[in-house]
């Protein structure tokens, strides 16, 4: 059943990006925090994606004609996208000269997180746009099915 297979690739593409959607919700709402509990301003966070191939059905069938058995369960794997890590962005923080702030340093300079809204809202937009994209892969992909069944009748 390769339509299932279809539904689970788009399906990872859905959760990647609301993951990736996720993050950006959680730099923005700390785009102004200067204490942590890890200590220092907060960090901005970005999501690490990997493609995930799987052994296609043609391969399945060779393989299985070729030994006479299944073939090695690490290449049954279905294919999509997966979140492999959220890594903090090195980027230097930026100083503010705020001296009456409790978390300013000895010169009177505070450390404000690495956030920048350009960024933030580039990234935003563009988890946006993959996520309708696979949104429209799957109503394709339903609608495909769909028809293939009124073939039935």
């Amino acid at each position: 059943m390769a339509f299932l297979s279809s539904m689970n690739i788009v399906a990872s593409g859905l959760t990647a990006q609301q993951l990736r959607l996720d993050v950006v919700a959680e730099n923005v709402t700390n785009s102004t925090t200067t204490r942590t509990e890890g200590g220092g301003a907060y960090r901005r966070k970005m999501v690490v994606f990997r493609s995930e191939t799987g052994r296609d059905t043609f391969r399945k069938a060779m393989a299985k004609a070729a030994y006479g058995m299944a073939p090695n369960k690490g290449f049954d794997t279905i294919g999509g996208v997966r979140v492999t890590q959220i890594v903090e962005d090195p980027t230097p923080f930026k100083l503010v000269y705020d001296p009456e702030h409790p978390d300013a340093n000895e010169d009177g300079y505070l450390e404000m997180p690495n956030i920048d809204m350009v960024k933030e809202m580039t990234d935003a937009m563009a988890a946006t746009q993959a996520y309708s994209a696979n949104v429209t892969a799957f109503n394709t992909l339903k609608t495909v099915i769909a028809q293939g069944l009124e073939i039935g009748k």
